[in-house]
C-alpha cells in the first residue's frame, strides 16, 4: 500500500528522518523544473532549498495525497530570487520546450518553423510577463501542473489561474503569429519561383 506524502510529512513531525522518503519521491520534478527555468548549475541549489524550506514549514502542509504542487510552489518562489539567470535561460530555450506552452500552431509549423528566430522572440516575450502570469504558464508547461494544482503552488484561486493562462496564450501567440505567418509568405514564396529555364 502506497504511502501518501501527508502522511510522510505528519511522521516526519515526530520523527525528521522520515522526511527524506518525501525527497526521494519528488527530487527530480523539482530538479527538472527548476533546470528548466534556471539552467542546471543553479537547479541542485533550487532544490536542495526547497526541501529545506519544505522541511522547516512541514507544520504548514495541509494536504493529505501529494505534495508536489506544494514543492513546486516553494521552488518557484525561491527562483524568483534568480530571476536575471533564469531570463538569460529563457533566451535560449530550445523550441521543443517552447512548443510545449500549448501555442496552437507552433505545432502545426514546427516543421517548416525558423526555430532561433521563433525562440529568441517568445523568450523576450516570456521575460516581459507578468511574475504571476509567467509563474502559472511554468508550473503548467514545466511542472506539469493542472489549473488545481497551480492554485495550491500559487495559493491563488482556480479562476485567477484560468485567467493568467488566457492572458499569457493570447500574449504568446501574438508573438508567435508574425513569425509563423512570415514563414508562410516565404515558403508560399519559393513554391512560385519560375522554374529555371530548359536552354
Amino acid at each position: 500500500m502506497t504511502i501518501h506524502d501527508g502522511e510522510i510529512i505528519r511522521r516526519s513531525l515526530e520523527q525528521p528522518s522520515a522526511f527524506a522518503e518525501l525527497y526521494d519521491r519528488h527530487e527530480r520534478v523539482i530538479f527538472r523544473y527548476a533546470a528548466r527555468r534556471v539552467g542546471a548549475s543553479l537547479a541542485d541549489d533550487i532544490a536542495s532549498e526547497t526541501f529545506l524550506v519544505a522541511f522547516t514549514r512541514r507544520r504548514d502542509f495541509t494536504g493529505s495525497e501529494d505534495a508536489r504542487a506544494w514543492l513546486l510552489g516553494i521552488a518557484t518562489t525561491l527562483m524568483r530570487q534568480h530571476a536575471r539567470t533564469e531570463a538569460k535561460a529563457w533566451r535560449g530555450m530550445l523550441a521543443s520546450d517552447l512548443a510545449r506552452t500549448d501555442i496552437d500552431q507552433i505545432d502545426a509549423a514546427d516543421a517548416r518553423l525558423d526555430a532561433k528566430r521563433l525562440t529568441r522572440r517568445l523568450g523576450k516575450a516570456l521575460a516581459r510577463l507578468p511574475t504571476g502570469d509567467r509563474d502559472a504558464l511554468l508550473l503548467h508547461t514545466f511542472g506539469d501542473l493542472d489549473y488545481e494544482g497551480i492554485s495550491e503552488a500559487l495559493s491563488i484561486p482556480i479562476g485567477t489561474v484560468r485567467s493568467r493562462l488566457n492572458r499569457v496564450r493570447r500574449k504568446l501567440r501574438a508573438v508567435a503569429e508574425p513569425t509563423l505567418n512570415q514563414e508562410k509568405e516565404e515558403s508560399h514564396g519559393r513554391n512560385l519561383a519560375p522554374a529555371p529555364s530548359a536552354d
